[in-house]
């Protein structure tokens, strides 16, 4: 036996069968994602002249292994010119995502703006919080040295980019580590773009375990 369908009838088989599997598809996927989504939290700060491998690749890694990550912008517009002239989009403002945490992890990339994270009095008062509470705080690049100037996670274990190193060296209060990432307690530091899949997988790492990161660096590649 054969089928045969006119070109007409077929289109119409097409449209009907489309317009009937295409959203159960559509929310299977959006179940499967909710179930693997976990209830770890994280806020990634951005502002004009943030190094943008750093924080993108470290939210699409983490939200890649099911964390709920904010992408919050330090102004009030929601698109910021990042370092190298790639235009991101927050997901929030600051205000406003602080009023839905508090968040398990803190997290700033690297750049210039690194400065405007140094000089905010509400970024620091967002990090002495996270650590007095006892969460994550994680930086990577030249953003350590806001931690240094707000003065928290003194006497830690950290690196940073190299050519910050004297700068946040300088005082004595933290003990630079020559390596990629480097955890000491409830701070995660690292060096920079080339190390920001290895900085979000120890962010992720410390807030699912490491079983639930292994598959992500595999389909990553990493």
């Amino acid at each position: 036996m054969q089928l045969i369908v006119s070109c007409r009838t077929g289109h119409q088989l097409f449209a009907a069968v489309t317009a009937r599997v295409i959203p159960q598809l559509f929310e299977a996927n959006r179940l499967c994602f909710s179930r693997n989504m976990s209830t770890k939290t994280v806020l990634a700060l951005l502002t004009e002249g943030t190094e943008e491998m750093e924080l993108v690749i470290s939210v699409d890694v983490l939200r890649r292994a099911g964390v709920n990550v904010t992408v919050a912008g330090l102004g009030a517009g929601s698109v910021y010119k990042c370092s190298r002239g790639v235009l991101v989009s927050s997901d929030t403002t600051l205000d406003d995502a602080l009023s839905k945490g508090p968040y398990d992890v803190v997290l700033l990339p690297g750049g210039p703006g690194h400065k405007d994270f140094s000089s905010s009095e509400k970024v620091g008062s967002i990090l002495k919080e996270q650590e007095k509470s006892g969460r994550l705080i994680a930086a990577i690049c030249a953003a350590p040295i806001a931690l240094k100037a707000h003065n928290v996670c003194t006497n830690k274990k950290v690196t940073c980019y190299p050519s910050v190193k004297d700068q946040m060296l300088e005082g004595g209060a933290y003990t630079y580590v020559e390596s990629k990432v480097v955890v000491d307690g409830k701070l995660i530091t690292s060096q920079g773009p080339g190390t920001a899949y290895d900085f979000a997988l120890a962010v992720a790492e410390q807030l699912l375990g490491k079983d639930a990161v292994t598959p992500v660096a595999k389909a990553l590649l990493l």
